[in-house]
């Protein structure tokens, strides 16, 4: 959020400095960068979801960079951005959490997956013998993370080492269900958002009211002596 509203504001300041009629100066940024910063613009409103009017955008970058005689001051245009992206998000969140309504309730009826008091759901995919870890413990597990859709968006496989873990730091569907788990078992983690991000979402890469799925093997749990 904070990258966009940045880089636009950053555009609309270059240009107070810039006649775009007069011939570039040597050294002028390059079509390559000018493609860049379009790039930019553009994943960055994909990364809140945002759906523009492009000919109104247009508008508004070329009333800034050929005329700068834009409709709005930046503090106006601030202010409409916050409003338009607080929008998208709650508009996000509702079809994020209908989703996972509908996606739990499926995926409950599933032969092996088990249902928590919390609404966690957690499916056996090799069970192992080893000692249970407690909610303070420490952990070594390989893990992959992907949403309900199956995109990846976290592993330690591609790392080629295990991941540590403090069991009372992660987010509460991990604290919960490796809790669950032997040493030495593989198992799969439904997480609601509830014991995930929630509506806030974590940094961009996780949306608001986002559906986490982990399968994780648990290698090791020791005793946290510091916590």
């Amino acid at each position: 959020m904070k990258k966009l509203i940045v880089l636009m504001a950053a555009i609309a300041m270059l240009s107070l400095s810039c006649d775009s009629r007069a011939k570039p100066a040597e050294g002028a940024i390059t079509a390559e960068a000018s493609y860049a910063f379009g790039m930019a613009i553009a994943y960055n409103l994909k990364e809140i979801s945002i759906e523009l009017d492009y000919s109104a955008f247009l508008e508004g970058m070329k009333d800034v960079l050929d005329k700068d005689n834009p409709k709005f001051s930046l503090q106006e245009a601030d202010t409409i951005i916050q409003t338009a992206i607080s929008a998208a998000r709650i508009k996000q969140a509702e079809l994020a959490s209908a989703k996972e309504q509908a996606f739990f309730a499926e995926n409950g009826k599933k032969q092996g997956v088990v249902t928590t008091a919390s609404g966690l759901q957690y499916e056996v995919l090799k069970a192992g013998t080893g000692p249970k870890p407690s909610a303070t413990d420490v952990v070594t597990v390989h893990y992959t993370g992907s949403f309900i859709n199956g995109d990846i968006f976290d592993s330690s496989i591609p790392r080629g080492e295990p991941t540590v873990l403090h069991l009372h730091a992660v987010i509460a569907g991990w604290t919960e269900g490796i809790q669950l788990m032997n040493v030495g078992s593989t198992y799969k983690l439904y997480i609601p958002s509830a014991l995930a991000y929630g509506v806030e979402g974590a940094q961009g890469a996780i949306g608001p009211n986002e559906t986490l799925i982990f399968e994780v093997e648990l290698l090791a749990t020791e005793e946290d002596y510091g916590h």
